[in-house]
């Protein structure tokens, strides 16, 4: 569903942090306006204010993240609902591109801007809008238009794909989260370097713990051989 796009909200604010690093990024009205991304009208009504709020959004997403990686559905679930029913959202029905009859999206702006009338039907260029579901703003802040936003994808997402498609980075000392969209549910890590940085340290552990393990092999062969009675050599 088109709103589950919004889900990657929620990832965006919650890795603006790094607990284990002690790093954050969300320390500025500038940083909670690259949050939105493309969305810049959203973006201009950010104040210093939404610097604090949003920081609080972001531990309340981590732990809904942090009870989905541990196994506790329940939890996760009920965490998500309190901020919905704290930051609600109000959709409604968008098209901003029309098909021409061979089925190819063109894009155009919105139905009260582009030439459509109250029927429903483009004035010029044929075919028909594309119409999909998107969240309107009408928060009273920033932060609470990307709150509800973050919210209501991350919960399609969940209901969607599962519960356990939320997950905490497992590189060490990483702490990112992610969203699973892998057909068989065995994504690990937040990133590609994430995970590549993993296997070479379990690489180079097992190295180790070989070469532990030979020098103790031979250790105790030396030991052997030295408490043999000259006798039996």
């Amino acid at each position: 569903m088109e709103l589950a796009y919004y889900s990657d909200y929620a990832v965006r604010l919650v890795n603006t942090e790094q607990p284990e690093r002690g790093t954050d990024s969300l320390t500025s009205v500038e940083a909670v306006r690259e949050l939105f991304g493309p969305a810049q009208q959203a973006a201009r009504r950010a104040t210093d204010s939404d610097v604090t709020r949003l920081r609080t959004v972001r531990a309340r997403l981590r732990a809904v993240f942090e009870a989905a990686d541990a196994g506790d559905e329940v939890l996760a679930v009920d965490l998500l609902n309190a901020l919905m029913m704290e930051f609600p959202v109000s959709p409604q029905i968008s098209g901003h591109e029309h098909r021409d009859d061979g089925g190819t999206s063109r894009s155009w702006g919105s139905p009260r801007s582009s030439g459509v009338e109250s029927g429903g039907r483009a004035e010029s260029g044929g075919g028909r809008p594309d119409w999909h579901m998107h969240i309107a703003d009408h928060a009273a802040n920033a932060t609470a238009g990307y709150t509800a936003t973050a919210c209501m994808g991350l919960a399609f997402h969940l209901t969607d794909l599962g519960v356990d498609r939320l997950g905490i980075c497992q590189a060490r000392p990483c702490r990112n989260v992610y969203l699973d969209t892998s057909t068989n549910r065995s994504r690990r890590y937040c990133s590609d370097r994430c995970a590549t940085r993993a296997n070479v340290a379990a690489y180079r552990a097992r190295k180790r713990l070989e070469s532990e393990r030979s020098a103790r092999t031979g250790r105790t062969a030396e030991t052997t051989q030295d408490s043999t009675p000259a006798t039996d050599r």
